[in-house]
């Protein structure tokens, strides 16, 4: 009787190891399930930049960090976390493990960033490098396209031990090989214009090609902008001086809180909307035109507030900005500024290709150039009369004496002013002077640069775009195909020419990716590629720049202990939000699991 009761209770609930195995598999479930609650956590905190611990993080404790705080915030709310009891030994709460569930995150991302750049068969590779506190970090990301949109992204943040272009390269070409990405076809190379950067010599980007000798350097147009700007000033001294002024004025009342309350009530008296002035930045060029605006928004404020105060430097700041010619170099940086303002802006995008980069800047070089007429100078001088008039500025006398060099000084080249300066006593004096050559300098600087590339790739990538008076034009886009060493069939040109001839007429085709996601590549393979690359070619290094600012935010005085492999790690979930929010927290299990022997298994069985 005692077998037939065992044998019935088998029949029902299972063999001994069967109702082991099913307990066993339960409490995997359980501890998966716990698990998926600190995964959560975890990205959370990651993705918002938020520090894990706390300064102490005792039971006894009224704060023990983010991290466990919002862990017992949700257990008030979490029927499972209030009946599920972890061991002691495997609470997975410890640093040691948060580290571990933030590589496991990390390396997750990367991961499926990986596998898109392997599907799209190409990418380029851009590079930049920073400081951050003690360490030189540099940081290396990829650009690709993947399911018809192009994307930038993170692969990593390393520490440079030296700081030579033969170090960087290796650093590179390491994270390259680690990732299995150094067998793919490298279209193209980014970075800045600094000399470790782009020598031809024995920069990186020389010593890159040496390995990748299909990988085109790109000087980032960003900063190719950016020296434009700079360089126009720095040949032109009362440029120099005026942003030299307006550094002066934003530090006089930003320092000192008695001025800048003094500068409040004074915009208060006058009926101004409450506004701040704008620092410079020798490397944001767009804030030059900010800063150019708070002046001219504020400039009654001003003047009136310098006027009030009784020191030195009041006086002699109050002097150099009551000028006609200051307000004169105001308005003109002003119109100049609003012309390159946007394409500041559109250089920095992420998506943009390097044919839509070369004809939006022909346009603004256009636009500057039709800003050289007497007309325009007309207009600028009459605005500027009204404007000092309004503010009680004198105009220049014609009559003023202009200063003579002073005549021991003729046999002797010098840094500094001895007594010469340029004559700008009336319209036509300032339009010859100021205007005409820092509009012609920076007509000259954009002409100049932005031409890194040889003729044959540029004049493919215009074929390739749509709005090009040489789109499709199969000898261009033979050139760009030969160099990547693709074999373009003549057929499949006059045959898409025809496709999208039709298309045209029902659809807007304005840019290369448009035309990449109209052209079938099965129908049109060889094509296709070439699109592919004209779109993978990057334009600037932006990406590289935007990483470090999330150093910023992680890398603060409170975490200035963290190591760096949890910075590189927190910095990649930081900085590719988009791939974090897409990871399904069971794979991040899976991989947290197989990270090493678990005390407790963590994996359940197929």
């Amino acid at each position: 009787m005692l077998s037939w009761h065992s044998f019935k209770s088998s029949a029902a609930h299972g063999t001994v190891i069967e109702q082991l195995h099913s307990a066993n598999e339960s409490e995997i479930k359980d501890r998966r399930e716990y698990l998926t609650r600190i995964v959560a956590v975890t990205q959370f905190l990651a993705k918002q930049n938020i520090p894990f611990h706390g300064h102490e993080e005792g039971s006894s404790s009224h704060n023990q960090g983010n991290f466990l705080e919002c862990l017992n915030l949700l257990k008030q709310f979490d029927p499972f976390l209030q009946s599920y009891s972890a061991r002691s030994n495997s609470t997975y709460l410890s640093p040691a493990s948060q580290n571990e569930i933030i590589e496991s995150c990390a390396e997750e991302v990367t991961a499926n960033i990986v596998r898109e750049v392997k599907e799209a068969g190409m990418f380029s590779v851009m590079a930049d490098e920073a400081r951050d506190g003690n360490t030189e970090q540099l940081a290396i990301c990829v650009r690709y396209v993947a399911e018809s949109v192009v994307k930038e992204c993170l692969l990593a943040m390393k520490t440079l031990k030296e700081f030579d272009a033969e170090c960087i390269t290796t650093a590179i070409e390491e994270e390259l090989v680690f990732h299995g990405l150094d067998k793919l076809k490298c279209v193209a190379q980014s970075y800045d214009g600094a000399a470790v950067m782009s020598g031809a010599v024995g920069g990186v980007q020389a010593r890159f090609k040496a390995n990748h000798p299909e990988a085109v350097y790109v000087h980032c147009y960003a900063h190719q902008l950016n020296l434009v700007l700079c360089h126009t000033c720095q040949a032109i001294p009362e440029a120099k001086d005026l942003f030299d002024l307006l550094q002066s004025v934003n530090s006089f009342f930003s320092v000192s809180l008695v001025n800048h309350q003094k500068f409040k009530d004074v915009q208060n008296q006058l009926g101004l909307q409450p506004s701040e002035l704008v620092q410079l930045s020798k490397t944001r060029w767009s804030s030059q035109l900010r800063s150019v605006n708070a002046i001219l928004k504020n400039l009654p404020a001003v003047l009136q507030c310098l006027s009030s105060i009784n020191n030195s430097m009041a006086v002699g700041l109050h002097a150099k900005l009551s000028r006609f010619s200051t307000i004169y170099l105001l308005m003109m940086f002003k119109n100049f500024l609003s012309v390159t303002e946007n394409l500041h802006i559109y250089l920095q995008s992420e998506t943009i290709d390097l044919a839509k980069a070369a004809e939006y800047k022909g346009a603004v070089c256009d636009t500057l150039r039709q800003m050289r007429t007497d007309e325009k100078a007309v207009m600028l001088y009459d605005t500027v009369r009204t404007i000092c008039a309004a503010n009680q500025v004198p105009e220049p006398c014609t009559a003023t004496r202009q200063r003579q060099k002073q005549k021991r000084m003729e046999v002797y080249v010098v840094d500094s002013s001895c007594g010469t300066v340029s004559d700008l006593s009336d319209a036509e004096k300032l339009k010859r002077n100021l205007y005409l050559p820092c509009l012609d300098r920076m007509v000259g600087e954009m002409d100049q640069r932005f031409s890194s590339l040889n003729e044959q790739i540029l004049k493919g990538l215009q074929a390739c775009n749509p709005g090009s008076d040489s789109f499709l034009c199969l000898e261009h886009l033979r050139g760009l195909a030969d160099h990547y060493n693709v074999d373009l069939r003549t057929e499949e040109v006059l045959v898409a020419k025809n496709y999208l001839a039709h298309k045209k007429e029902s659809l807007s085709i304005k840019d290369i990716q448009c035309v990449f996601n109209l052209l079938d590549k099965v129908m049109f393979p060889s094509l296709t590629q070439v699109m592919q690359i004209s779109l993978t070619i990057p334009v600037n290094s932006c990406s590289c720049e935007r990483s470090f600012s999330v150093l910023r935010r992680l890398h603060t005085w409170l975490r200035c202990s963290m190591g760096q492999d949890r910075l590189h790690h927190l910095a990649v979930l930081s900085v590719e939000r988009e791939e974090l929010c897409k990871l399904s927290q069971s794979q991040v299990i899976d991989r947290f699991a197989k990270m090493k022997n678990r005390l407790y298994s963590l994996m359940l069985k197929n």
